[in-house]
């Protein structure tokens, strides 16, 4: 493999990284700052959903680069594209609360 064909590779894999990263890092913070907020009722079973959630809004963050920067990167294919995979995005994050929920028996 010649080092011009290798570049782009790795720039795919460093963009969707920090494409994942950003998109775990929202719910993340949300979380964080709702267990902050009550300062005496942390528990243990609120360190899954804190854990599960942001993998959740990562894969969704990644998809989100994948479907509107490297699989359709322009026209108006970029147009849906961004608008389906922000739909994407929070069904994510809404499957992931959904499950995490769900597993600490906290979900009604």
């Amino acid at each position: 493999m010649t080092p011009s064909a290798e570049f782009p590779k790795k720039q795919l894999v460093k963009n969707a990284f920090l494409s994942a990263l950003f998109g775990a890092a929202i719910p993340l913070i949300g979380l964080t700052a709702m267990i902050i907020t009550k300062e005496d009722q942390l528990e243990l079973w609120m360190f899954f959903p804190l854990i599960i959630i942001p993998l959740g809004g990562g894969f969704g963050g990644a998809f989100f680069y994948l479907m509107g920067f490297y699989w359709f990167p322009s026209g108006n294919r970029k147009l849906v594209a961004i608008i389906f995979s922000t739909i994407f995005y929070f069904v994510a994050l809404w499957i992931s609360a959904v499950m995490a929920f769900a597993i600490t028996g906290h979900w009604d």
